[in-house]
């Protein structure tokens, strides 16, 4: 992360993440974890009529981790589930905006694979 703006946002993600919180009734409750770093992510999600209806996340992560999983619950809320298939590694890396090494990607990429364990990709 050479520019200090990008730190600034991921920070500010980190802070006040979109989408934190815990859907009481969910179609979707799945946990992930990133034994390299400790990195912790619960998803849960509605899904309705073939698309994500609502979406939210709780993280015990840092902030890569937490910013990554706001932005990425972001990009696919209201996403038809054939669009969120769609979505690649390096799209949730874009999504964040920021030159990474791998170690640092592998937090970031948390919620995309915590999410791939899910029968949404099955």
């Amino acid at each position: 992360m050479e520019d200090p703006l990008y730190r600034e946002i991921i920070l500010e993600y980190w802070k006040n993440p979109s989408n934190y919180g815990t859907l009481s009734t969910a179609t979707v409750d799945v946990t992930g974890f990133n034994p390299l770093c400790g990195d912790k992510i619960h998803l849960t999600a509605n899904i309705k009529d073939g698309a994500v209806a609502e979406i939210a996340f709780t993280a015990e992560a840092c902030a890569i981790a937490t910013a990554s999983a706001s932005l990425f619950t972001d990009l696919i809320k209201d996403l038809p589930l054939a669009e969120v298939r769609k979505i690649t590694e390096q799209d949730v890396l874009d999504e964040l905006g920021v030159k990474l090494t791998p170690a640092r990607q592998k937090c970031a990429l948390l919620v995309y694979k915590t999410l791939q364990e899910t029968p949404l990709y099955v």
